[in-house]
Formats: C-alpha cells, sequence, structure tokens
C-alpha cells in the first residue's frame, strides 16, 4: 500500500505542517531516495518537540544542547547541513539563518 503525500513546496518541505505523521514523513525519504536511521528519527521528533514549544525550527547550536549531541557528530550523521533534512522529513518550515 502506498502513501500519497500531501502538497510539497519547490523544496520538497510540506506545505502545511498539520499535514505531517511519520508514516508520511518516511515517504517523502524514500521518495527522495533518503535513507532514515533509528537515531535519526529520534532527532527528527526531538526537533517536532522543540517545535512545539517554542514555534520556532531550533537552529544548529541550540538543537545540539537540545538533543545532547557533537555538532560534528550530527553533521557526520546526516551528511549535510543536518536542520534541513530534520525539518524537511519531520514535517517542520525550513529553517532561516545559519542551520
Amino acid at each position: 500500500m502506498s502513501i500519497e503525500i500531501p502538497e510539497r513546496d519547490g523544496d520538497g518541505y510540506l506545505r502545511s505542517i498539520d499535514d505531517w505523521t511519520l508514516e508520511i514523513g518516511k515517504a517523502m525519504a524514500e521518495a527522495d531516495d533518503f535513507e532514515i536511521t533509528d537515531a535519526m528519527w529520534d532527532q527528527i521528533f526531538k526537533a517536532r518537540e522543540y517545535y512545539e514549544s517554542e514555534n520556532v525550527v531550533p537552529p544548529i547550536r541550540k538543537f545540539v544542547k537540545y538533543v545532547g549531541v557533537d555538532k560534528k557528530e550530527l553533521y557526520m550523521q546526516w551528511e549535510t547541513g543536518p536542520m534541513k533534512p530534520i525539518s524537511k522529513y519531520g514535517g517542520l518550515p525550513k529553517p532561516t539563518g545559519c542551520v
């Protein structure tokens, strides 16, 4: 059974944060051929938790403190700037600033 992915913008982010579910996040990653480990999903959930309490996508400096992970480790794990894919597959708005 295939999951229909809600409308996304030109960068692949959901147009509406309310459309996100874990299944949709997984379907988005699969459609983008982006592999996400269990540890990465934990970080996505932490970013969503932060967003729910602060109403903003966390900047990388605050996020590494929030999750207790070394910034270099986070970059190696995601192989890119981590906040963009974390936000994208977590159904959050595009991050702003240095991410």
